[in-house]
């Protein structure tokens, strides 16, 4: 039996999402059209209203319904500081932890040679640009993977090479945590990133 096009179609737009393959992105088409009609046209709705709404911050590049968002805006904010992370998610999670109160820039993404992702995709002349109006030290907050750490090699010696200060945020053992449950290479980042104890 013959899958209808529009099926097929609604199937082949689910699997462009991170994470979900044929069968995942089938059993969601099957599931809103057949147990959550409505919640399949709210998320049509909510889905056609971002893509329309929602743009990049002129100076942080997170998505924002203004030209410059509420973040950017704002005089609670130390202008002397700029963390540059990957995806808004980051952003978020910084501004979860409470520990940062200064300005950001989302690079959308990372150094992927591979995946065809370079410094031009990344709008690394806006972050340069940005560093060079407003902040007095750049904190890259990239992951620590290999994309990450090259991502964040390739920015600081940009950075660094127009006289910024650039600094890079510290791996090491999760709070609460204990060395037995600790992986190799997290100990051994640790002990090479310790710290003298002050008095």
């Amino acid at each position: 039996m013959k899958t209808p096009s529009t099926l097929e179609a609604l199937i082949a737009a689910l699997r462009v999402l991170p994470g979900v393959g044929p069968k995942s992105a089938q059993r969601m088409a099957y599931h809103l059209l057949q147990r959550d009609k409505p919640a399949a046209l709210h998320l049509a709705h909510a889905l056609t209203q971002a893509v329309e709404t929602l743009h990049h911050c002129e100076k942080c590049n997170n998505f924002s319904e203004d030209q410059v968002c509420e973040m950017c805006r704002s005089t609670r904010r130390d202008p002397a500081l700029l963390c540059v992370v990957e995806m808004p998610a980051d952003l978020l999670m910084m501004e979860q932890a409470q520990c940062y109160q200064g300005m950001y820039f989302v690079l959308m993404g990372r150094l992927s040679p591979l995946d065809g992702i370079g410094a031009r995709e990344l709008h690394l002349e806006r972050l340069v640009k940005r560093a060079q109006e407003t902040s007095c030290e750049v904190i890259l907050a990239t992951n620590f993977t290999v994309e990450g750490e090259a991502t964040a090699h390739y920015i600081a010696t940009l950075l660094r090479a127009q006289g910024i200060k650039v600094s890079r945020i510290a791996r090491g053992l999760p709070v609460g945590g204990e060395l037995e449950h600790v992986d190799s290479g997290t100990l051994a980042q640790a002990v090479l990133e310790r710290r003298e104890v002050p008095l």
